[in-house]
Parts: structure tokens; C-alpha cells; sequence
């Protein structure tokens, strides 16, 4: 990851929902390879889901006024036109490892992905980003799928510090989350920062290295 951009620090959000109904979404679906020729790490939210947003080939530099939209496309429904939340199901985030997943869903609007399972690598660079992964029971999904495919667009409050899901009119639905990864996000830590808050012990340990073994520094 690249080091110059820190991630926010999450607390409490609250946005709409985007409902996409489809298991074993892999990183090149969420953003496609000929995205990945690009140098910056900007840009990448305006292609996400390319593939399936448009029905044209798209390609890097390619302006979105010239696409043709796919108006079959869940993001494409009007309903969802502020979507910062969303939900899928199984096994979300498979496929190549690449960390321009998660920023495409980041530059888009996304805050919060919840789905039943993520793939390993996708789910670790979530943290590294400042995305929430939340992982919920297939039925607990199937609940919020019934509820965001009504006429309006299901509204969500995502609790970091108490680990709940809740909405308007229905039980809040609690989450599970490793303790240093909730800890990451709350304070905004990449791995290098979780790094850097050890930098006493670390220049105590170079001191003592140094002492014991002046040889290894002559």
C-alpha cells in the first residue's frame, strides 16, 4: 500500500444501502485489469464495477459522459444514487489480490462492505484502507437484502465501537471483529502506523543491538 495516504478513522456511519445480489464477486468484476494500468492511485472509483455499469468496452482516459449506461445494473438504479454502504453475498472480494479493489469502492463512496464471507486477501486490505468488512450470517444478509430492495433505499448505521448494524424499526444486528482491527480502524492505522507506535521500544532495541554487537555497525 502506498504509504503517503493515511486511512480515516471510523467510528459511526450511517448511509444507504446498495443491495448487490450476486455471491463469488471476484477484483477484476469489482475493478477490471485494463484499470490497472494506471500509475496514480486515484481515479479507480468512477470504473468500479465497470463491466457490468456499462455495456461498452471501457478503458483508461475513456470520459463516462461517452459510456453507454446499463440501466439493468443495480448502481445504476436511481434508488441507490447515494449508496455508501454495501451488501453482497458470499465469498465477496475473490479472485487476484489486487489492492485496487478496495479503493475503487473507497473512491466511489463506500464506507462499509457486509457480506457473509470475504477472501482473505481482499478482507486484510480492507484494514489496510480503512474499509469496514462486516461479516454477517447468510440469514442476517437475507434480512437486509429484504429490506433494500424496497421502494426507497434501506438506510444503515454502522457502530464500530459497539459493533452493531441498526436502522430505523428493526433489532440491531451485532458483529464480530478482531480487537486490533477494530482498534485500527477507530484510531485510523495502516500497518506502518500500528509500526510506528512501537518506535521507543524499536530505538531501544537498535540501542541494545548496537551495544551488544558494535561489530555488525563497525
Amino acid at each position: 500500500m502506498s504509504t503517503a495516504v493515511r486511512p480515516d478513522v471510523f467510528r459511526v456511519h450511517t448511509g444507504d444501502v446498495l443491495p448487490l445480489d450476486r455471491a463469488n464477486v471476484d477484483t477484476d468484476q469489482i475493478i477490471p485489469k485494463q484499470f490497472l494500468k494506471s500509475i496514480k492511485r486515484t481515479g479507480f472509483g468512477e470504473n468500479l464495477f465497470d463491466a457490468w455499469r456499462f455495456l461498452d468496452f471501457g478503458d483508461i482516459g475513456k470520459p463516462l459522459v461517452e459510456r453507454e449506461v446499463n440501466p439493468d445494473f443495480v448502481l445504476n438504479d436511481p434508488r441507490y444514487r447515494r449508496v455508501s454502504i454495501l451488501v453482497a453475498r458470499r465469498n465477496f472480494g475473490c479472485g487476484s489480490s489486487r489492492e485496487h479493489a478496495v479503493w475503487s469502492l473507497q473512491q466511489y463512496g463506500f464506507k462499509v462492505v457486509i457480506a457473509p464471507s470475504f477472501a482473505d486477501i481482499f478482507h486484510n486490505n480492507c484494514y489496510k484502507n480503512g474499509l469496514l468488512p462486516i461479516r454477517l450470517s447468510e440469514a442476517q444478509v437475507e434480512f437486509l437484502f429484504s429490506r433494500a430492495l424496497g421502494e426507497r433505499a434501506l438506510k444503515l448505521t454502522i457502530d464500530l465501537p459497539s459493533q452493531l448494524v441498526c436502522a430505523d424499526s428493526i433489532e440491531p444486528i451485532a458483529f464480530e471483529i478482531e480487537h486490533h482491527r477494530k482498534r485500527q480502524l477507530l484510531h485510523g492505522l495502516d500497518e506502518i502506523g500500528l509500526t510506528l507506535e512501537k518506535s521507543d521500544l524499536i530505538r531501544d532495541f537498535e540501542r541494545e543491538h548496537r551495544k551488544s554487537m558494535p561489530w555488525l555497525f563497525a
